[in-house]
């Protein structure tokens, strides 16, 4: 049998390491040629290619918006609150969840109406469906009536409580980067702006909160009306605190860095507080898990055999 010129079982080392070197040289090519991470965030902020369909999806919302516009005036008529009180709190709420603008009760109870509808739909079919309903039947349609008419309630208070929760998380970090901004020479109106910018991606929330304020500061409007409507509109008691501690610091000419440092602090020092007040409350919350969902097993594993034995022993000597 002629030799062959290369045997296969030298030559599988070999390939296995070409493999490897090709796969290696790949992956080190791929991560060569990836743009380092200043140029990546550059690219964040300047995408002119985005431009065209960025505006037609702000032209597509603004079509959206005025169908609603115009259909929630008429749709909403027969939701309308009957006092001033009423609509008052329901644009309080709006505004709690993000939501502004003047025609937001009006589009709120239009959608509420429209939900409704809805339900009344879905529960018609599905009487239709079953054809006569039981007392169970009715109770599922009301239910599905509800449910749908609660709908956009139970959407604004999972909004409205997101908001406060961000603004309460991030309250502190703001008040130490504006007493940073006041310290280092910079006005009240500029520290705003300045933690606006800055905390846009880490807190979102206050950032937009804070711009609003600036904006109106801006315009024209008092320092003491916007610091207020800031501290009303996010229903967020620590905000409201430090509202009215920098509006009594403007009024009477005290150091906003000194009352700034000083509400920071207060702030942490609740949080601590509000940790140690839950961490407090844990036994009493594991009594219940306890008592219904461990307790029963280890009295299972404890008890059981002693039982069974007893059992075993006792009940033939009564059966004599």
């Amino acid at each position: 049998m002629p030799e062959t010129l290369f045997d296969l079982e030298q030559l599988t080392p070999w390939a296995i390491f070409g493999a490897f070197t090709a796969a290696a040289w790949f992956l080190l090519e791929q991560v060569a040629a990836a743009r380092p991470r200043t140029l990546a965030r550059l690219k964040v902020y300047n995408r002119p290619r985005e431009v065209r369909p960025l505006a037609e999806a702000l032209k597509k919302k603004d079509r959206l918006t005025q169908i609603l516009e115009k259909t929630s005036p008429v749709l909403a008529k027969p939701l309308e609150p009957k006092s001033a009180e009423e609509l008052s709190a329901l644009r309080q709420r709006l505004m709690a969840a993000g939501f502004r603008s003047p025609l937001a009760a009006t589009v709120f109870l239009g959608i509420k109406f429209i939900c409704l509808v809805a339900g009344l739909s879905l529960g018609g079919g599905f009487a239709l469906l079953n054809g006569t309903l039981s007392y169970r039947g009715w109770l599922t349609v009301a239910l599905l009536v509800a449910g749908f008419f609660y709908l956009p309630e139970l959407a604004i208070f999972y909004l409205r409580r997101y908001r406060q929760d961000q603004i309460f998380r991030g309250l502190p970090d703001a008040l130490d980067l504006m007493v940073v901004c006041v310290e280092a020479g910079l006005g009240l109106d500029q520290a705003m702006r300045k933690v606006a910018e800055e905390m846009k991606h880490s807190y979102p929330v206050i950032a937009e909160e804070f711009g609003v304020a600036n904006f109106q500061l801006q315009i024209g409007r008092p320092r003491s009306e916007v610091f207020h409507e800031l501290g009303t509109r996010t229903g967020v008691n620590d905000l409201k605190l430090l509202t009215s501690v920098l509006i009594q610091a403007d009024r009477f000419g005290t150091s906003i860095a000194h009352a700034l440092r000083t509400q920071s602090d207060m702030m942490r020092t609740r949080r601590r507080q509000l940790a140690e007040e839950k961490a407090a409350k844990t036994a009493v919350k594991l009594i219940f898990p306890l008592v219904l969902f461990i307790f029963p097993a280890i009295f299972v594993v404890l008890v059981g055999p002693a039982a069974i034995t007893i059992t075993r022993g006792l009940f033939p000597l009564m059966g004599r």
